[in-house]
C-alpha cells in the first residue's frame, strides 16, 4: 500500500473539492502532524461513490477524520446525528464542514433522500460510518449498501488504525446482488486493516 510524502494524500482530478483555503489545509495537516498522524492508500478517480469509516470506536475519530477532510481540500457530505444540529451554533459550524443532519428513526427515508443527492449532483462523495454507533456491534447497518446499490456507485472504505496512527484509504467494492455477502466481505478486509481506538472490528 502507497505511503505519501505528506501526512495527507494526493486527491485526483475528478474528487469534489472545497473551495481553495490554505489555512484550512494548512491546519488540517498541522494538527494530524502534531497527532502523529498519516494517510495510506489512494483514492479512485471517479466523481461519485459512498465512502465507509470504521471502526468508529471513538469520538477521537471524528476528529481526525475532519483534520484529514480540511487537509485533502475534500469536499464530502457526512451523516450527522440530527441532535448535534439543535445546538445553533454548532449546527452551522457542522454544515458548513458537509455535513448532514440525519434523523435514525427514519432510515428508509435517509436512503431515498442519499440516493437522490447523488443523483442530482456531477460530483458527489458521500461518508457514513456504517456500525452507526461508537459501540462495538455484531452487525453493521445496511444503509450504506443500500444506498451505493440504489444510486449505481461504488463503495470506498477507510479506515484508522490508532496503533499505527493511520487514515487509511481501500479498495473499491461494488454492490452485488447478495447485500450480506457483500458485507461480510467488507468486514472481513476491515479485519485485516484497521484496529479502533476502543475495539477492532
Amino acid at each position: 500500500m502507497a505511503e505519501a510524502t505528506d501526512v495527507v494524500l494526493q486527491l485526483p482530478p475528478n474528487a469534489p473539492r472545497v473551495r481553495p483555503n490554505a489555512f484550512t489545509r494548512w491546519l488540517g495537516r498541522t494538527v494530524l502532524r502534531l497527532g502523529g498522524w498519516r494517510m495510506v492508500g489512494s483514492f479512485p478517480d471517479i466523481p461519485k461513490l459512498v465512502l465507509i469509516g470504521a471502526p468508529h470506536s471513538s469520538n477521537w475519530d471524528g476528529v481526525w477524520g475532519l483534520c484529514a477532510k480540511l487537509a485533502l481540500g475534500l469536499d464530502i457530505r457526512i451523516l450527522g446525528k440530527d441532535s448535534l444540529f439543535r445546538i445553533p451554533l454548532l449546527g452551522t459550524v457542522l454544515r458548513r464542514m458537509g455535513i448532514i443532519p440525519v434523523d435514525r428513526s427514519k432510515a428508509r427515508g435517509v436512503v431515498e433522500q442519499s440516493v437522490a443527492l447523488i443523483r442530482s449532483n456531477p460530483r458527489f462523495w458521500y461518508g457514513l460510518a456504517p456500525e452507526g454507533t461508537r459501540k462495538q456491534v455484531e452487525r453493521w447497518k445496511t444503509g450504506f449498501w443500500k444506498i451505493a446499490k440504489a444510486a449505481d456507485v461504488p463503495i470506498l472504505p477507510a479506515y484508522f488504525h490508532y496503533g499505527q496512527r493511520v487514515v487509511g484509504i481501500g479498495p473499491l467494492f461494488h454492490a452485488g446482488d447478495d447485500m450480506q455477502a457483500d458485507i461480510a466481505r467488507i468486514q472481513a478486509w476491515y479485519r485485516e486493516v484497521s484496529q479502533g481506538r476502543n475495539h477492532d472490528v
